[in-house]
């Protein structure tokens, strides 16, 4: 820790660098050990509801819209004014917070970058506290980058508005202990960000803006707005200046839409519809009922009808109550070699954005800039200039809890090439996430933390559960996994040469995956697993 000052109570593990005493100040030390000291126990007691609530869903309580809550679904209330650079949100690019990638998504001509603490990025000590000096760069327009080619990158005049995705609050800093417990993720994330950042924003006219993930609960989003009133109060930041938008990315937070827009009703600009994350949280959450066997994640997709019944009723929500509804990742990388790749690919992504236009959304995710633009044709034409479509109220969805808890794919079905593909997938991610790299290209694919966890929860259900059959008659076993493995390991060695499979992780990959797929208990978060091995 070298001669870095720490409030009391305070100790930091992690190397301390003179730039990154820049950001580890002794006043934004001190703001974020305040905020975890009033909200950490707060938080473990949340993630043990979590646990309370599965052991409830394993019992076969079945989740369903709170009647505790009827009379917040049922009032006319609306979230609080949305300020005028989040107004229109037709594309939002995403991705991890590395200098280059983060001036290509400011200047690839979309509303709105995430930069992203979260599933797009590995926790590295040096990955999470270089993000908050690049962050901090990007807001005082000093962020600049030279490749070792000595090409130079800066940003434009007109850039994208930026969001922030802190870590979820599952996720702890463990390079940071506040009175001998680890810090949350979530809490180091937005308080460094907050404090360095939150007041040039306003004065440059925009504002400190998130994005929040992985929330189960009402609950877990009133902390969040509890977080944002102390972090305002305590800078002398007017309470309603942050502004938020929630992921909708888990099966029991899509029983709580209205109540998380009520809870973040100051703070909130709207919800945005995930994919892997919420089917790999409808896996862990009935994991142990065997008629649940979701086939091929392929074939899952948008229009089945429990996703269709997940987005239109997000839509609805939103609009009711006068917040932003955002579609989900156009995850598609452009081949530079390949134009009949592009071609099928591109009618895919402008087919699905046009559904998701058509539904009601407000705008959308891409992962790359060579997407933008088939994003805004679709949400300009459909949009016709205006920046959302919130007057459409779509009175006509009507959702059950039953239709939100159906998992039926007609005609799905589990194959060979659906397991091997997410056992390749899992793998090289894994392996590039344990060398601090949470964004990888993988099959032509833009992917992040979430469809690891798709594709290794598909696996431990596929082992785990008896009825757990291929298409061609097979069963699914733990000795199928065994023997597979050691194949797809061969073709990634011969796709990235001996080389670069040797001096790379993936033995490590490999028990880690082992240890994911093959566990009789389903572990809640390979990031928690494997963040062990994260420098």
């Amino acid at each position: 820790m070298g001669n870095l000052k720490v409030p009391e109570g305070m100790q930091i593990t992690g190397k301390i660098t003179p730039e990154f005493e820049q950001i580890l100040t002794f006043e934004a030390l001190n703001f974020i050990t305040s905020l975890e000291r009033e909200f950490g126990e707060r938080r473990r007691a949340l993630l043990q509801k979590r646990v309370e609530r599965q052991a409830e869903i394993d019992a076969g309580q079945m989740p369903d819209f709170l009647t505790a809550t009827e009379n917040i679904r049922k009032g006319s209330w609306k979230v609080a004014p949305i300020p005028a650079d989040l107004q229109k949100r037709w594309v939002e690019i995403t991705g991890p917070t590395d200098r280059k990638m983060m001036i290509n998504a400011f200047n690839c001509g979309a509303d709105i970058f995430m930069a992203d603490l979260e599933d797009a990025n590995s926790p590295t000590w040096q990955n999470m506290v270089e993000g908050q000096i690049n962050l901090r760069d990007a807001v005082e327009r000093k962020l600049e980058f030279t490749s070792p080619e000595g090409k130079s990158y800066k940003l434009n005049e007109q850039i994208a508005t930026l969001l922030v995705r802190p870590r979820g609050w599952h996720l702890h800093e463990k390079h940071v202990l506040i009175d001998g417990k680890p810090m949350s993720g979530s809490l180091f994330d937005f308080g460094l960000y907050f404090f360095h950042n939150a007041r040039k924003l306003v004065e440059k006219g925009t504002g400190p803006y998130f994005y929040l993930p992985k929330l189960e609960s009402h609950l877990e989003a009133r902390l969040w707005n509890d977080v944002f009133e102390m972090a305002q109060d305590t800078l002398g930041i007017p309470r309603g200046t942050i502004k938020a938008t929630v992921l909708i990315e888990t099966i029991l937070a899509a029983f709580e839409m209205d109540e998380i827009l009520y809870e973040l009703r100051d703070h909130i600009a709207g919800l945005n519809a995930g994919r892997w994350d919420y089917l790999f949280s409808i896996i862990k959450k009935f994991r142990n009922r065997s008629d649940l066997n979701l086939p091929d994640r392929a074939q899952i997709t948008m229009t089945v009808p429990f996703m269709r019944a997940y987005t239109e009723l997000l839509v609805k929500t939103c609009h009711h109550r006068g917040a932003h509804a955002i579609g989900g990742m156009a995850a598609f990388i452009p081949s530079r070699k390949d134009p009949k790749v592009n071609e099928v690919a591109l009618a895919k992504v402008r087919e699905d954005k046009e559904r998701e236009s058509r539904d009601g959304f407000d705008g959308t995710w891409i992962a790359h800039p060579d997407l933008v633009s088939v994003a805004r044709q679709v949400f300009e034409k459909a949009l016709q200039g205006k920046p959302h479509q919130k007057e459409r109220l779509r009175e006509d969805v009507q959702v059950s809890a039953k239709d939100l808890r159906t998992f039926v794919v007609p005609g799905g079905k589990i194959t060979e090439g659906g397991i091997r593909n997410n056992m390749s997938v899992a793998l090289q991610y894994i392996e590039s996430w344990l060398r601090g790299i949470g964004a990888v290209a993988i099959f032509n694919l833009m992917e992040d933390a979430a469809t690891a966890e798709i594709s290794r929860s598909q696996l431990w259900q596929w082992v785990h559960n008896p009825n757990s059959v291929l298409d061609d008659g097979r069963k699914v076993t733990a000795d199928l996994y065994r023997a597979w493995l050691p194949e797809e390991l061969e073709k990634i060695k011969s796709m990235f040469g001996e080389a670069r499979y040797r001096t790379g992780k993936f033995d490590l990959a490999r028990q880690i995956l082992d240890k994911l797929v093959l566990e009789k208990d389903f572990i809640q978060f390979l990031t928690l697993l494997a963040y062990d091995y994260l420098d």
